[in-house]
């Protein structure tokens, strides 16, 4: 039987091709390649995650990021058809370094418990956020995470906030809403946004980054059209994020933003 089918392989000039066995056939003397169709087993993306917050290092930095902090929901495992929504967190200045678990104890990731969507937290390590870095980072998270696409946010605080201004302003369309916190932005270009949520959080006391930043982007924004909300505190210095964080409206209104 083997030496059969080799002969007859031999007679049809079999040749292989990946995976494949094509068989040159002669009709009115042009010759043309009969590829038998494969059915492709499609994959499922969902992965099994550690709930709770984990530190991640990145294979290969990414700019001057080097790891991450990620908190996965309870259920995540169990809901696998599920997409969840996912936020952004951006730190700022006093967590730069190269040890991510700095990040449990500051904004976000410090109230993270119990929360139902997924977190992921960068850390910068060196003196400031580089955005085409972000970007890349950000393209790849959406990809390994089981994710609801059309509610992606973004927030941070201080120099977090800061770039959260401005990653917005580069990529309008790519969050369904953003909370930057204590920062301010570019008034010229904040028009943009227009269209995208936007809650902001300054205390009229810092001493660190003027509250006139962040007043003077919300009335830019206002003057545009846009859809902003606006929460200044009399004290609190330059930490305005721990009583934002702690709202939980902020999460209500935030998780009801939805990108078209």
């Amino acid at each position: 039987m083997l030496l059969a089918a080799l002969s007859l392989c031999s007679m049809l000039a079999c040749t292989k091709e990946g995976s494949y066995i094509t068989v040159p056939t002669k009709t009115s003397d042009t010759t043309k390649t009969v590829t038998p169709p494969v059915t492709t087993p499609v994959q499922d993306s969902f992965q099994l995650r550690d709930t709770g917050i984990t530190i991640v290092t990145l294979s290969k930095a990414v700019g001057n990021m080097k790891q991450y902090l990620q908190y996965i929901p309870a259920g995540y495992n169990e809901k696998k058809t599920y997409k969840w929504p996912i936020v952004f967190f951006l730190h700022g200045t006093g967590e730069i370094g190269n040890d991510a678990n700095v990040l449990r104890n500051v904004g976000l990731p410090k109230v993270s418990a119990g929360k139902q969507f997924i977190i992921i937290a960068p850390q910068c390590t060196a003196n400031w956020w580089n955005l085409d870095a972000l970007q890349t980072f950000y393209l790849s998270m959406i990809k390994q995470y089981h994710i609801d696409s059309s509610r992606i946010y973004l927030t941070g605080l201080s120099m977090g906030g800061m770039q959260t201004w401005d990653w917005a302003i580069d990529k309008p369309a790519q969050f369904a809403a953003i909370v930057p916190i204590s920062a301010n932005g570019d008034t010229s270009k904040v028009k943009v946004l227009k269209n995208l949520p936007v809650w902001v959080f300054h205390n009229a006391d810092d001493p660190t980054v003027s509250v006139w930043g962040d007043r003077l982007m919300v009335d830019a924004l206002k003057n545009a059209g846009g859809n902003v909300k606006y929460t200044e505190n009399a004290t609190g210095g330059h930490d305005a994020w721990d009583k934002a964080y702690a709202m939980p409206e902020l999460y209500t209104w935030l998780l009801a933003q939805k990108k078209p």
